[in-house]
């Protein structure tokens, strides 16, 4: 009979020998959760200066995440009650917080809840216009390094993560399409947050996606987060100086503080949809608002399917936009330059011509997605995406769970279909990106849904 040689002979008893945990395992499935207080001083601008500055808080702002540990680099999730965060803010946003938590800033996904009466970040549209305030940089440096801290503390105590469940549920009464058409295509109304006009609010909801999706995680038995995913303007009024997370941020501390367990909202593609129908603005419908997410956020965990998490994928699209032409950046500049001209257009006008700056400079959006085993995909998108991207990403993943995020980097401002152009209305004036961003849109989203 042949011998082995000896030096396989050799090999073989030291592996049998060798002690269990000496052996290269592959990094167990892990989660830490932060949070942090973004809550600004009083005096500070709020909405982007376009409207009255902080004079009181009704409930404090925060920002909260998880962070998703294996043997790949970290992934970070990150929901903040600001209206937006914009261009270079988004950028420096996502390199702190990837500092703090070991990976690259191409895995690191911040969204803005897109309240109101809440800080916007956009450091270079305040460097355009320095003698209108519209971002406390000072303040907004501080909040960040805040958050920062918050994640690198909860690094310290990860759990392990061998579950997940998804569940969804109706909400009633919050969500209409902000967009009110008459017979010829046209839009003949903007159904804003709160909307006095009777006829506005009597006409029928239109385009929305009516349900509220959870996903959350488990160690075992043990719930560690659930993360909430919702597409609507979270408006219920704003304007008066009174800083507030208003009707989802009110609803995500309840659930919070009832099951002591962190729960995380991500305002989905609400460009277009507001809760216009079933608000007119009285102080009032705050309460009943939140009360409906806050129902749906029960519900849609009351029979969740479960299931063991294997592994997770992490996928990045990064996209140039070209920014619309009909908008010069000379027009803007001087726009910007003439004291005679309302503060709100020639912010606005600032705004635009970051972006510009930004898509001239050659600096991409990354659109990405969590695709956890292969039939649930949580996906990022940027701006104040319209909600039929979000319907869309739901019919090219129907054999699975997709929940959408939007409001990520919010340079492009409102992301329209191209024919909403020619249809009018409000958004597309507000829109930074070029009309034929629709396609870009549409397949960047169709590659992120890829299964694995």
């Amino acid at each position: 009979m042949n011998q082995a040689p000896s030096h396989i002979v050799a090999l073989v008893i030291a592996l049998l020998t060798t002690p269990l945990f000496h052996l290269q395992a592959a990094e167990p499935l892990r989660l830490a959760v932060f949070r942090a207080d973004v809550t600004p001083p009083l005096g500070s601008p709020l909405c982007g200066g376009l409207v009255k500055p902080t004079e009181a808080v009704s409930d404090p702002l925060q920002a909260l995440g998880v962070v998703l540990l294996s043997e790949d680099k970290p992934i970070v999730l990150c929901a903040v009650d600001y209206c937006e965060i914009r261009g270079a803010d988004h950028v420096h946003w996502r390199e702190v917080l990837a500092k703090a938590a070991g990976t690259s800033p191409e895995r690191v996904a911040v969204h803005a809840l897109h309240q109101h009466n809440v800080p916007l970040a956009d450091s270079v549209a305040q460097q355009l216009l320095p003698e209108i305030p519209i971002i406390d940089t000072k303040a907004a440096e501080r909040t960040l390094t805040s958050v920062a801290a918050s994640l690198e503390a909860a690094l310290k105590h990860p759990q392990p993560v061998t579950h997940f469940t998804t569940g969804q549920a109706q909400v009633h009464q919050v969500a209409s399409n902000r967009r009110v058409m008459g017979p010829d295509g046209k839009v003949i109304g903007v159904r804003t947050s709160a909307t006095k006009d009777v006829k506005l609010r009597e006409a029928p909801e239109g385009t929305i996606d009516p349900m509220l999706k959870t996903i959350s995680f488990w160690n075992e038995n043990q719930k560690l987060a659930a993360l909430h995913y919702y597409a609507t303007h979270p408006m219920s009024y704003y304007g008066d100086g009174v800083v507030s997370s208003d009707f989802v941020g009110i609803a995500r501390e309840q659930r919070t503080v009832e099951e002591s367990v962190p729960h995380i909202f991500f305002t989905g593609c609400g460009g277009n949809v507001t809760a216009g129908k079933y608000n007119d603005g009285s102080k009032e419908n705050r309460a009943r608002l939140a009360d409906r997410i806050h129902s749906a956020m029960v519900q849609s965990e009351q029979q969740p399917k479960r299931a063991k998490l294997d592994h997770w994928q992490w996928h990045v699209k990064p996209v140039l936009f070209n920014a619309d032409p009909n908008f010069s950046e000379q027009r803007m500049l001087q726009l910007i330059g003439n004291p005679a001209t309302s503060n709100s257009v020639r912010i606005g006008a600032a705004m635009r011509v970051a972006f510009i700056r930004q898509c001239a400079a050659g600096v991409p959006i990354p659109f990405t997605s969590l695709h956890l085993n292969d039939d649930v995909c949580l996906l990022h998108l940027p701006g104040e995406a319209f909600i039929e991207y979000q319907l869309f990403a739901q019919q090219q993943f129907s054999s699975g769970f997709v929940a959408t995020a939007s409001y990520g980097d919010g340079g492009p401002g409102y992301i329209p279909l191209e024919h909403s152009f020619v249809e009018g209305g409000y958004e597309p004036t507000w829109a930074f990106a070029a009309p034929d961003s629709e396609k870009l849109m549409r397949q960047t989203i169709t590659d992120l849904l890829q299964k694995p």
